[in-house]
């Protein structure tokens, strides 16, 4: 396949080294800057626990057209980023390119044609968190995108050089979901695909609930440990703090039940699991120690946006976004 990566950063790396180095993709990259010209001198770089992955670079440019029609786009820049970046990835979509957004938090096409329980809404109108004037949903065209979920952590050591530290599932499926006993061929395409490259590959029958249940653990881990400057085993260590997180994460349940995403778990027992990972950092402190803008509103501003409509009630999660954005506008890493 022709396959372009679109952010070569943390998990844009990660995915793009992989494929790359299969010999069976010509995979190309649209980056900038210092990623841009280490890509060029370097080609694709991932550091594991076991080595340091290289992997030929097909070719890289900062303009779509250079790079041309590609079957297959992966979009790994940040949510808050992508209203910029999809119209430029126009020269890229051809009819039968597949475009893979590979990016944390609610997407923009979420809601579309989603019946609300007890609403007779049909929630065409884009989520004004992500995507306020419409340019993504004109950009990338609607039944070319499959859903995803990256289940891994990553890093970047420098421009061009990705770094892999766990976990390499790729949940992939149809936005709109599969009924029993249907399968979608371009989905279980990809997944081998992705598969032959060394991931652990699942093809879902119903992305949507495997992106809120993603959401529903790092809506509130993330945010607080940039508030706060502490990993993650401090947060879920304080008492007071933990349950503030569960408080989140109830109406985050409740907003979800009504949306065709039930959550059975409670708040406790997804703790259990973060527990395991330990002492690490979320993405967003990272960036906010390396001074990067915060990808806020795709994480928690569009589970509160999608609240509102819904006219629930979400104090927790009000005050979670005002105190992060305050964070956030006090550091100039976020603007309204």
């Amino acid at each position: 396949m022709k396959i372009c990566i679109v952010g070569a950063g943390a998990i844009g790396g990660f995915i793009g080294t992989k494929l790359a180095a299969t010999g069976s993709h010509e995979v190309s990259a649209l980056a900038r800057g210092d990623t841009l010209a280490a890509l060029r001198q370097y080609g694709w770089r991932l550091n594991t626990k076991e080595a340091l992955v290289q992997a030929p670079l097909h070719m890289a440019s900062s303009n779509a057209t250079e790079l041309g029609e590609q079957d297959l786009i992966i979009i790994a820049v940040k949510s808050q980023s992508l209203g910029q970046v999809a119209p430029a990835l126009a020269p890229l979509i051809g009819k039968h390119t597949l475009i893979l957004p590979a990016m944390n938090g609610v997407p923009w096409w979420f809601m579309k044609n989603v019946q609300a329980d007890g609403l007779q809404t049909a929630w065409n109108r884009p989520l004004q968190s992500i995507d306020p004037a419409g340019h993504i949903q004109r950009a990338l065209p609607e039944g070319q995108v499959i859903g995803c979920v990256v289940h891994a952590s990553t890093s970047v050591e420098s421009p061009g050089l990705a770094v892999h530290h766990g976990g390499q599932k790729l949940i992939v499926g149809e936005p709109a979901g599969e009924a029993d006993g249907v399968s979608s061929a371009r989905v279980s395409g990809l997944v081998q695909a992705l598969f032959g490259a060394g991931f652990e590959a699942v093809h879902s029958k119903n992305i949507r609930y495997d992106i809120w249940y993603k959401l529903w653990g790092n809506m509130t881990m993330n945010p607080v440990s940039a508030i706060t400057g502490a990993t993650i085993d401090r947060v879920l260590g304080d008492k007071l703090v933990r349950n503030f997180c569960s408080n989140v994460m109830l109406e985050a349940q409740a907003i979800g039940a009504r949306i065709g995403c039930k959550i059975d778990e409670s708040p406790e027992d997804r703790h259990a699991v973060t527990a395991k990972l330990g002492a690490f950092k979320t993405s967003m402190l990272q960036d906010v120690e390396a001074g990067r803008a915060i990808e806020l509103d795709a994480i928690v501003g569009a589970v509160r946006e999608i609240g509102e409509r819904l006219e629930m009630h979400t104090p927790n999660i009000d005050a979670l976004l005002g105190l992060t954005r305050l964070l956030g506008q006090s550091k100039n890493l976020y603007k309204i």
